[in-house]
């Protein structure tokens, strides 16, 4: 059996897994409100079983929409949505800084029995209208394995400066924030996985048996480095948990041929989000004509992965 793709041409693409779920949707018609960034997102995402994965405008950030592209600190606009940071001020609103990202076309996609692959050209435009960069941008749903209870999403981004300055990547921390260095790709869970386990290779499970635990648990892996970290909790309304595993693909971790470090950005208290941030802690500059790349995997899968599982799950997923 295979999957099955639409297109409601405007809007979005859909994959439809092989027992009928509809398991990603990719939206690139912007939503209407400016302040919270216009810019394509997949939502919903959903396991195997059909369990929600992705929040979509939970009433504490409007602004976080399911798996998003994002970029919290750009020369002075914020093309994550919603309040500015502002060292010494706060969080402040200031529609004026934000920014969109604007879908321009796809320019490829493939639709296989077990793999969708689409390219998607957008472009980064700052509040007062002027273009600042181009993206290609790279989906594909794969590794559709029901056995396992687990598919596969890959996001890629190629990105270039098209302004005649500098563009300058930050994040709050790198503003005066501590360890809020959010930036970059984003997930955002749904309300039931707030308080869930978070899981990275050679470390002790990031939460244990109380709350203030389990958030002293996160805060251990907030700002760290690694090629994957695992994100698991229980359902509301169904007798079930569900896992999803961020990966890097091994040259974002390469100091030799990636621009710029990458590190977790990760809470499970108050909000379920987990961030792959290219400037936590320093920002980095991209020169006019310049391109940077990065490359990343969300693997979603019904049940709870413990870190065994997923390492070798992984492993059985060459890039």
């Amino acid at each position: 059996m295979s999957i099955r793709v639409s297109h409601v041409h405007g809007e979005h693409l859909a994959v439809e897994a092989p027992n009928g779920t509809e398991i990603l949707r990719y939206v690139y018609r912007p939503d209407p409100d400016p302040f919270e960034s216009r810019k394509p997102y997949a939502h919903p995402v959903r396991t195997l079983a059909g369990r929600t994965v992705t929040g979509y405008r939970p009433s504490d950030h409007r602004w976080h929409k399911g798996l998003q592209m994002t970029a919290s600190h750009l020369s002075g606009q914020n093309f994550w949505g919603g309040n500015c940071y502002v060292h010494g001020e706060g969080y402040l609103a200031l529609p004026d800084r934000v920014g969109s990202m604007r879908h321009d076309a796809f320019t490829a996609l493939t639709a296989e029995d077990e793999r969708l692959a689409f390219t998607e050209e957008l472009t980064w435009v700052e509040n007062g209208g002027q273009e600042w960069a181009r993206e290609v941008r790279g989906i594909q749903v794969h590794s559709v394995d029901v056995e396992a209870g687990a598919w596969a999403l890959d996001w890629s981004i190629r990105l270039t400066n098209i302004r005649a300055e500098p563009l300058v990547f930050g994040s709050p921390t790198t503003a005066g924030r501590e360890l809020a260095g959010y930036t970059g790709l984003q997930w955002r869970g749904p309300r039931d996985f707030t308080g869930g386990r978070v899981l990275a290779p050679g470390a002790e499970d990031a939460n244990a048996e109380d709350a203030d635990a389990e958030d002293a648990g996160a805060e251990k892996l907030m700002g760290t480095q690694g090629p994957w970290l695992a994100f698991t909790s229980e359902h509301d309304d169904v007798d079930g948990h569900s896992t999803l595993v961020f990966a890097h693909a091994p040259e974002n971790l390469d100091r030799t041929s990636a621009i710029h470090e990458s590190h977790w950005f990760v809470r499970t208290e108050p909000i379920p989000t987990v961030a792959f941030s290219w400037a936590f802690f320093d920002e980095f500059t991209l020169e006019p004509g310049e391109t940077f790349g990065y490359r990343y995997r969300v693997v979603v899968a019904d049940g709870d992965w413990d870190r065994d599982r997923i390492a070798a799950h992984l492993e059985g997923l060459p890039w």
